[in-house]
């Protein structure tokens, strides 16, 4: 059996798009991004630290799978990793940096077996149009982005936003499903049970 170190709706529901059998399992991390640490090595280690955290709970498993989704803007020293919003006005100081812009969703996953531990990072590139002031407060008044990375969800009304993606849809998301099931057989975890 597998369990999923998360309790997130969006990636309960595409984990379960591969046919698994797994529970879920809520898992509590320090999520802060470290000082000089960079988007990939913050997003993995977040994800490897949820899956172990879920081994340690559960050793009587097959595997256990962490993951972790961020939003960047820019690239090398001047990339900033947007998080979850904290008010309207946080959110919509992030939406300005979106607004016309391109930017990066980084997720990474995580699978802790008794073998060790692997991962992957999918990297999208996602397009926003130039956003209203007036969308923004619709947006706000909606309650999606109010836990979510970047605070927006690609797969719900932010969708409207989104000019152009590029790469994996289900890692916006916040599961990406050709590579986390490509860990899952490489591990010798039998994807299709009958």
């Amino acid at each position: 059996m597998l369990l999923l170190a998360s309790q997130s709706p969006r990636r309960k529901e595409l984990l379960s798009q591969l046919g698994l059998k797994f529970t879920t399992l809520n898992v509590d991390i320090n999520e802060t991004q470290l000082a000089n640490e960079d988007s990939n090595n913050y997003v993995v280690r977040l994800a490897i630290e949820k899956a172990q955290q879920g081994w340690r709970q559960f050793t009587q498993v097959d595997g256990v799978i962490g993951a972790d989704t961020i939003v960047v803007v820019g690239r090398g020293r001047n990339e900033q990793v947007l998080g979850k919003p904290n008010n309207f006005e946080h959110a919509r100081q992030m939406w300005m940096q979106l607004s016309d812009n391109q930017h990066r969703v980084m997720t990474a996953v995580a699978l802790k077996t008794s073998a060790g531990s692997e991962h992957v990072v999918v990297e999208t590139e996602v397009r926003f149009k130039l956003l209203t002031e007036a969308e923004m407060q619709w947006y706000w008044q909606t309650g999606e982005p109010q836990d979510k990375a970047g605070a927006y969800g690609i797969q719900g009304f932010a969708g409207n936003f989104v000019k152009h993606i590029n790469g994996s849809y289900s890692a916006v998301v916040g599961l990406p499903l050709y590579e986390t099931s490509e860990l899952i057989k490489q591990a010798g975890i039998e994807l299709y049970e009958c």
